[in-house]
Order: C-alpha cells, then sequence, then structure tokens
C-alpha cells in the first residue's frame, strides 16, 4: 500500500517527543482497570454473596467485550479521527465505574464491568494509531517502546493502590477511583493530545467498506500470524495476572496487599525489554530483536518450571521472579512485532491496530474465563500454561519467517 502524507519533518519530531507520555497515560486505563481491584476479590464476593468462580468471572465480563470492542476503536477513529473517539471512550469509562461502584448484585457488576471492557480499550488501540501517525520505521518503534516503558508502570501501581484502597475503605472506592483516573485522563487529553489523522487521510465509516477492511485483514495470513503471535506472547505472561488473587493468596499464601511480589518483576521486566528495544531500534534489524526476545522468554520459562517443580512448598520471591525475565523478551519483541503489523495496512492503521488488539484481549478472555481457574492451584501447572502460550506464539512467529523468506526467494 502507498504511504499517506506525512506532517512536516518539525512537527513529527516534536509530537514524536511528546505523545510517548499521553499515550502511555491513556494505555493504563486497561490494565488499571484489571488489576487494581484484584485484591478486593474476597470482600467482592462476601458483600455480594457471590463464589470466587463469580467474581473471576467479572474479569471475563470485563476482557471479552473489551476483545469485540477493540474491533471497533479503531475502525472509528479512521473515520471520526483520533481525538474524539478518545474522549468518548474515557468519559464513558468513568460512567461505568460509577456504575460497578454502585452494584448491589454480582449479576449488575457483571453489566458494569461489561460497559468498562466495552470503552477501556480506546486508549490502547487508538494509541497505537497516533504512534504510526506521526512515526516511521526505527523511529516508531522507539516511541512504542518508550510508551511501554512508562505504561509498564501501570499494572505495578494498580494492585497495590487497590490494596490499600480496598483496606482503608472497602472495594468500592476501588472502582470510585477508577472513574476518577478515567475523568483526569479526559482532562489531560483534552489538554494535550492533537489530532493527528486529518480529514483527507479518514476511511469511510459505511458499515460495506468496514466490512471489506476487516474482510481484507482477516485473510491477510502475515497479519493473522503475527497478531496471534502477540497475543500468545502477552498471554504467557498475563495468565499469572488474571489468576492472581487464587495463586498468590491461597497458592501462595500472599496477604491482600502482598501483590507487588508479582507485579513489580514483571514491570521492571517490561521497562528493561522497552529499554533494550528502544536502544536497539535502527542498530538491529527487528526480525534479530524479536528472536533474542523468545530466547530470553523460553529460558525464563524454563527456570520457572525447574524451580516451580524444586520448591515444596511454592514461595514468592521464586516462583514469581522468574516473570521478570519473561518480560524483558517479551518486551523487547513487542515493539517492532507493532510496528511490522501496522505497517501491514498502512491506510488503516486503526484497523490494524484493532486487529492487534483483538487477538490480544480475546486470548486473555479465554485465559481468565476458562485457563486461568484451571491451573491456578499449582505452581507447576501455571508454568506448563505460561510455556504452551510461548509455544504457539513462537511456532506463529516462526512460520511467519519461513512464508516471508519462501516468498522473498520466488523469481
Amino acid at each position: 500500500m502507498s504511504g499517506s502524507p506525512a506532517p512536516p519533518a518539525a512537527s513529527r519530531v516534536e509530537l514524536q517527543r511528546s505523545l510517548p507520555p499521553i499515550i502511555a497515560g491513556l494505555s493504563t486505563l486497561g490494565p488499571f482497570a484489571i488489576d487494581t481491584y484484584l485484591p478486593a476479590f474476597g470482600s467482592i464476593g462476601a458483600d455480594l454473596a457471590a463464589s470466587p468462580l463469580q467474581v473471576q468471572q467479572t474479569l471475563t465480563a470485563y476482557i471479552a467485550p473489551f476483545a469485540i470492542m477493540a474491533l471497533w476503536h479503531g475502525a472509528v477513529s479512521d473515520a471520526l479521527g483520533r481525538r474524539r473517539v478518545v474522549m468518548a471512550g474515557l468519559l464513558a469509562f468513568a460512567v461505568a465505574s460509577l456504575g460497578a461502584a454502585l452494584a448491589t448484585s454480582i449479576e449488575m457488576l457483571w453489566f458494569w464491568r461489561a460497559v468498562q471492557g466495552a470503552v477501556a480499550g480506546v486508549g490502547m488501540t487508538v494509541g497505537r494509531a497516533v504512534v504510526r501517525d506521526v512515526a516511521d520505521g526505527p523511529a516508531a518503534q522507539r516511541m512504542l517502546s518508550q510508551t511501554t516503558m512508562m505504561f509498564a508502570l501501570a499494572p505495578a501501581i494498580a494492585p497495590v493502590i487497590g490494596g490499600w484502597l480496598h483496606a482503608l475503605a472497602g472495594w468500592r472506592a476501588v472502582f470510585i477511583f477508577l472513574s476518577v483516573v478515567a475523568l483526569l485522563l479526559a482532562l489531560f487529553c483534552w489538554r494535550f493530545l492533537p489530532e493527528t489523522l486529518p480529514p483527507e487521510r479518514r476511511q469511510s465509516l459505511r458499515p460495506k467498506a468496514i466490512a471489506q477492511g476487516y474482510a481484507m485483514m482477516a485473510a491477510h495470513g502475515p497479519f493473522v500470524r503475527l497478531a496471534a503471535a502477540l497475543g500468545f506472547n502477552f498471554a504467557g505472561f498475563f495468565l499469572y495476572v488474571l489468576a492472581a488473587p487464587e495463586f498468590l493468596v491461597r497458592t501462595l499464601g500472599v496477604p491482600t496487599t502482598g501483590f507487588a511480589w508479582l507485579f513489580l518483576p514483571c514491570i521492571a521486566g517490561t521497562m528493561l525489554g522497552a529499554f533494550a528495544s528502544s536502544r536497539l531500534a535502527g542498530r538491529l534489524l527487528p526480525i534479530a530483536t524479536i528472536r533474542i526476545g523468545y530466547a530470553i522468554m523460553f529460558a525464563s520459562v524454563g527456570l520457572n518450571l525447574l524451580l516451580s517443580w524444586l520448591l515444596d512448598p511454592p514461595r514468592v520471591p521464586w516462583i514469581t521472579l522468574p516473570l521478570m525475565g519473561y518480560n524483558i523478551g517479551m518486551a523487547l519483541a513487542m515493539a517492532p512485532l507493532q510496528v511490522m503489523l501496522l505497517d501491514m495496512f498502512d491506510q488503516r492503521r486503526g484497523m490494524a491496530s484493532s486487529g492487534m488488539a483483538f487477538a490480544q484481549s480475546s486470548g486473555n478472555a479465554l485465559v481468565a474465563g476458562a485457563v486461568a481457574p484451571l491451573l491456578w492451584h499449582a505452581a507447576p501447572t501455571m508454568a506448563l500454561g505460561s510455556l504452551a502460550a510461548l509455544s504457539c506464539g513462537a511456532l506463529l512467529f516462526a512460520w511467519q519467517m519461513r512464508w516471508a523468506n519462501r516468498t522473498a526467494a520466488r523469481p
């Protein structure tokens, strides 16, 4: 596909410096909505007369609409512009969070969590498209890596804040906090987020045009393989996040204020990997960076399996520390994979970003609803689940590289 008209060089450079903190802030909403209320699972169940499995399904109620609506956020932003879609999503999320805070039954909480999930992906999905609107190649990889470094703090801070809010004011205070965060982000974006998609580059919002775009994307083998690989890589780590209330508290015996045992190593790894990816942009080929990332992830999963089998009983920090290495490799590979995917549809970057978000979040929904409850009872089964997800991602990436090499070799 041919490229799109670019803003003046001076404007692009200025935006490349100012946008990463904004995009990182927008991307925090998704992990905050998942991680902040994890320490309150026990209180939610007691207050709403719900079983642990019913409370766990509040994650599924959030992630499934997140996955479905992720397909629309980017496409709508391709037609209406990035800024207005982001603002509408933030305000809707604030309202849904207040609804969750006022829930009087587990069914009502499921409903408001579903509304949260339907709009929470706006920042992350549209943010990636904004990056590709203003940057190309190594510059885009650096921006996405810088965004990941700043965004990585959210999952580390969220459960700690949630644990203390829950201890001080109860689980409803957590959702009030999420509403305030969304309103502050809306105010921040209203003041500082520019519109990066000019009218002449926008796409039609007609159902037929959107359907044709998604049909083209779904039939594009390289895109499907790399998007699925990205999703599986993330699932290998996110399994631990989704299982945290049961795995940390019941299996490992960590108190509800001790979620940092899991999140701090993971976030430190994400920040280190994203920093390395940013430094390697333009110095090492993206394919080589991705391969190094996979090597680090497999080494970390191997160590995790070994420690899980040797330690009896399993305990922190040894069971959670290998996740730091996994996240280093995952973050190292993430930005170049995202740039490769966005470059496949440079006229519909929002839709391409939606496709990535759908692959990742639909996998997360499956893990939350079906996989995590089967594995969270023991450390070895959790490590095996992580290995299975990583292996699927690596096989898809290898399949794509083999296809690309064979295609390039044809006369």
